[in-house]
């Protein structure tokens, strides 16, 4: 099984269609295609019966953390998922997380049975799952195109669209569909390096007047669900 630790900066920038257009005019030529370029992500965020977690994260505490399960693509009880817990700290992404079966993650929620995996990580997502009662909150998908620069591959861009959720059928194996959080051509471009960003891409990013945004989907869809709820 792959286990993976990612630690990193990111930054997020909304794009219409006539910047996201320019933008990769100027920046393709230092980019390659990820080994998965085009992919559907889809996501189970865990919280508590209260929502603290995504609470908490939306007041912008300088430490927050997230507990969620993600698969590529519809998965089947006999596919690979990634239970993952990610943190940041000052601005710092760290990402901890093991791939299992999906049906194993199950025997894991309902019988307590911790999966054959990085011990040591599985304990930190179990300790998370334990000392928060943690359940399922909120589905969310995105159609996504991944990237990484020819000359550091550390530097990773993905464009994500169609940004769906729902609140209900919180199973990864139900399928992908769900509201659609921007009505209009929308792309979230996330930039993951580790150090500084080149200089090809600082230029390009100042000509177009591209400048970072605060956006995470799991809060803003949150939110919005939050802002429906008063309204109804």
């Amino acid at each position: 099984m792959s286990i993976e630790v990612f630690r990193r900066t990111e930054k997020k920038y909304l794009l219409n269609e006539q910047q996201y257009s320019e933008l990769f005019k100027q920046i393709e030529p230092y980019l390659l295609k990820d080994k998965y370029h085009k992919s559907t992500i889809c996501n189970i965020y865990y919280d508590t019966t209260n929502n603290d977690l995504i609470t908490s994260s939306i007041e912008k505490p300088p430490y927050k953390e997230k507990v969620r399960l993600r698969s590529y693509g519809i998965p089947s009880m006999d596919s690979q998922v990634f239970l993952e817990i990610k943190k940041k700290y000052n601005g710092i992404v760290g990402k901890r997380r093991v791939d299992i079966k999906l049906s194993d993650f199950y025997n894991y929620i309902n019988n307590n049975v911790i999966p054959t995996c990085n011990k040591q990580i599985m304990e930190e997502i179990d300790y998370c799952f334990k000392k928060y009662k943690l359940n399922p909150s909120l589905f969310i998908a995105y159609d996504r195109l991944s990237y990484y620069s020819k000359e550091n591959s550390s530097l990773r861009i993905t464009i994500d669209t169609n940004i769906r959720s729902r609140v209900e059928d919180l199973n990864l194996e139900l399928g992908d569909s769900g509201f659609l959080y921007f009505k209009d051509k929308t792309y979230l471009m996330e930039v993951k390096v580790l150090g500084s960003f080149p200089l090809w891409f600082v230029n390009a990013m100042s000509s177009l007047n591209i400048y970072p945004v605060s956006f995470s989907k799991y809060g803003k869809i949150y939110e919005k669900l939050i802002k429906e709820e008063r309204n109804v």
